[in-house]
């Protein structure tokens, strides 16, 4: 009998790192834009599953600040389809009582980006169930970065020392403050590496990596990644069990 998950041990915050669009165009004989306009079924299967399981938080890296190296065509149609891709599944997004936020510089996007994500997150802000965050010109250096000068403002202006600064008042200088870190971060198309993606909030996340390139990925999978993170001892370096 296939092993059924136990609702009680699930991870309150999902993270996923969507790779492996541009390989699955390829197989497909067809540009790397093909593969990206593919994934939005791998998007909405993970985020109704995690909806569906009572997760509370899903983040997407959605487009990393190294992404803006990428081919101007492609950029371009990356961000003409997230304007689409949140048009069209506003409709689900509300049904399905989701919030939709953002970390990341958001600013530097196109206006027309920006505008699309601003109202989203305003139209979504009342829902209560799945808070999906979509990283958008994120990376990990940025956040410490950003976080780091906030942090030097503030002790500034109230007179405090570096010795006041610990890591529990420097996480609320992240983009992420107030949302708990990724017990279980998934990366697709097998790659072993996190990719400059939360690199102070990854620090004792499971991981878990698939072969399965992310236009392919689907609730099944979804579910085989939290199985395998409630087969795991989480011991956050200490020694719980022989």
């Amino acid at each position: 009998m296939e092993k059924s998950l136990d609702k009680n041990n699930l991870p309150k915050h999902v993270a996923v790192i969507m790779d492996g669009n541009g390989r699955w165009a390829k197989k497909q004989g067809a540009a790397r834009v093909f593969g990206h306009k593919n994934a939005i079924k791998a998007v909405r299967d993970t985020v109704e599953g995690s909806a569906e399981l009572g997760i509370s938080h899903l983040s997407l890296y959605a487009f990393s600040t190294e992404n803006w190296a990428r081919p101007k065509m492609e950029v371009d149609a990356l961000m003409q389809l997230l304007v689409s891709t949140i048009k069209s599944e506003m409709k689900t997004l509300m049904e399905n009582d989701v919030r939709l936020s953002s970390i990341g510089d958001i600013e530097k996007l196109p206006n027309k980006c920006y505008k699309e994500l601003q109202s989203a997150k305003e139209q979504t802000a009342g829902n209560k169930g799945l808070n999906l965050i979509l990283a958008l010109n994120y990376s990990g250096k940025w956040d410490i970065v950003q976080a780091c000068r906030k942090a030097m403002d503030d002790t500034k202006a109230a007179g405090l020392n570096s010795d006041d600064l610990t890591d529990l008042r420097f996480e609320n200088y992240l983009s992420t403050a107030g949302i708990p870190d990724p017990e279980l971060l998934i990366r697709t198309s097998g790659e072993f590496r996190i990719s400059n993606f939360m690199l102070w909030q990854l620090a004792y996340t499971e991981i878990f990596i698939t072969d399965v390139l992310w236009p392919d990925f689907r609730k099944e999978h979804l579910t085989e990644a939290l199985l395998n993170y409630q087969s795991r001892e989480r011991r956050f370096g200490k020694v719980l069990s022989e």
